[in-house]
């Protein structure tokens, strides 16, 4: 486990959303804060299946996450890596125990059945931060 990972712990378990960065087809920045949690040492995100972030992890699977501490801003970790899977088994699942994470709910109030859910499995290879 890396230094950075070790100092920053307690934001990568956290209930704070994790601001994601993705890149646009013509090469801009796109960002999205949402929610996370890791298993296995693989950090996951949950998402519908068609949303621009979904389109460009699949075409760009580099990532790169922020998680900003809430009692000092001037503290953060950033995650980078690269999608190393991405599932529809289990994501609803996987979005139901996020909102019991984040929301304290049995089930993700948002369910829609026109939308299929996925999950991103993304290795991170550096964490960097300050504070």
């Amino acid at each position: 486990m890396s230094n950075a990972k070790e100092k920053y712990q307690d934001l990568l378990e956290s209930k704070q959303l994790i601001v994601m960065a993705t890149v646009n087809e013509d090469g801009s920045p796109q960002t999205s804060p949402v929610w996370f949690h890791f298993k296995d040492d693989v950090l996951r995100i949950n998402t519908a299946k068609g949303r621009l972030k979904d389109r460009n992890l699949r075409a760009r699977p580099q990532f790169s996450g922020t998680i900003v501490d809430p009692e000092n801003p001037y503290r953060y970790v950033e995650i980078r890596g690269e999608v190393s899977e991405i599932t529809e088994e289990g994501a609803v699942e996987d979005i139901d125990f996020l909102a019991h994470r984040y929301l304290g709910v049995d089930r993700y109030p948002y369910h829609n059945e026109k939308e299929t859910r996925v999950i991103y499995k993304i290795r991170p290879t550096r964490y960097t931060g300050m504070g």
